[in-house]
């Protein structure tokens, strides 16, 4: 069994800072790539960013310079730092993991329940 638990979303002005945490736990035998996904009110959902286990990061050209991903394998966590925040980017972010939880098993993907962020004009 695995969960992965977010945590730092909330209502900010434009131009604020929000931070974001994802914490999996259970049973990890291996974690792979992590990632935050967002789905605007409307919308499908969106990539934001994603970083591998290697560190090599992307991200959608709507947040380049604004948010960095990071990620703590010691703690099985991933961060998205969020600057200079925008009306648009309200909506409800998702984290997601690749984890298998016994050693020969695939990396299968993990969502978390999702974290609203608001950001008003």
């Amino acid at each position: 069994q695995v969960q992965l638990a977010e945590s730092g979303g909330g209502l900010v002005q434009a131009g604020g800072s929000l931070r974001l945490s994802c914490a999996a736990s259970g049973s990890i035998s291996r974690l792979g790539g992590m990632g935050w996904y967002r789905q605007p009110p409307g919308k499908q959902r969106e990539l934001v960013a994603t970083i591998t286990k290697t560190g090599d990061t992307n991200s959608a050209a709507s947040v380049k310079g604004r948010f960095t991903i990071s990620r703590d394998d010691a703690k099985n966590t991933v961060i998205l730092q969020m600057n200079s925040l925008k009306p648009e980017d309200t909506a409800l972010y998702y984290c997601n993991a690749q984890i298998a939880t016994r050693l020969f098993l695939p990396l299968v993907d993990y969502w978390g329940q999702g974290t609203q962020v608001t950001v008003s004009s």
